[in-house]
């Protein structure tokens, strides 16, 4: 069974002071939290050690924005994976678009950061998916199942399904702009098509799938209720600990429409 993931990514945003009051607010307001929902913050690296010690005596999970793909090295101003491991960090995003597009990064050092995640026992969040150009040219499945397909080289199916998989059209991120409901379940659909023929069915059906671009407590329910989405990578909304907890308790929202319907 796969249980639903709603990541928060607070980019360069927040201090020390700020993510702490973050955090002190999401904490006090978990009891209200979808119990059937597992919950991440990504923090910025400066605050993960504090925290991670605020965390401690909860249930929401602790994620990093970024990492180096080696242990150790002169590498200055990058963090390795060993340095996320000791503080406790859970998760670790890879590949965001902003860091392929501002920094460079490749589908080759995303593989082989990946593949450094996966050694170190922290759970990757794979960020993947098109330019406006590119779904205007109808090559957003394409350039989506080769960025698949360069990221998992040479990684092995009980490897392979620790990854958590974010779709991300860049069109939609910070933008306003959101992929349809349906839009989005196409494309996660077409992800685990993607998975099946690289490796098999029951992975295909095992793989985390979270939508993100402009994810809002307004439109989170209609997308985590797809058939093939299963959570969401959550930009500036998940600054607020209010409008957080409304994508978390998205299942909320949609029992609350249905009887309005009814």
């Amino acid at each position: 069974m796969r249980i639903p993931l709603i990541a928060g990514n607070w980019k360069m945003n927040n201090n020390i002071h700020e993510s702490i009051s973050l955090v002190n607010n999401l904490i006090q307001l978990s009891n209200d939290f979808n119990n059937n929902v597992e919950v991440l913050v990504c923090v910025p690296f400066t605050a993960l050690y504090s925290i991670r010690k605020l965390l401690n005596s909860s249930n929401i999970k602790l994620g990093a924005q970024n990492m180096h793909y080696d242990e150790k090295g002169a590498y200055t101003g990058e963090i390795s994976p060993l340095m996320l491991k000791e503080i406790g960090v859970e998760y670790v995003i890879v590949g965001h678009s902003e860091r392929r597009q501002y920094f460079n990064e490749t589908d080759e050092s995303v593989n082989k950061k990946l593949k450094s995640s996966i050694n170190f026992a922290i759970k990757p969040i794979l960020c993947i998916g098109e330019t406006l150009e590119q779904r205007e040219r109808k090559i957003e499945k394409i350039t989506v199942e080769n960025q698949i397909i360069n990221a998992f080289k040479d990684i092995k199916a009980e490897d392979a399904v620790k990854v958590v998989i974010a779709y991300e059209p860049i069109w939609a991120i910070g933008t306003g702009k959101t992929a349809t409901s349906e839009e989005a379940n196409e494309m996660s659909s077409f992800i685990r098509n993607v998975f099946k023929e690289l490796y098999n069915e029951e992975l295909a059906k095992q793989v985390i799938v979270l939508y993100g671009g402009s994810v809002k407590g307004e439109n989170a329910s209609e997308l985590m209720n797809q058939t093939d989405i299963d959570g969401a990578l959550v930009g500036g909304a998940s600054l607020s600990a209010e409008e957080f907890i409304r994508i978390i308790n998205f299942n909320q929202q949609y029992e609350k429409v249905n009887k309005e319907i009814l």
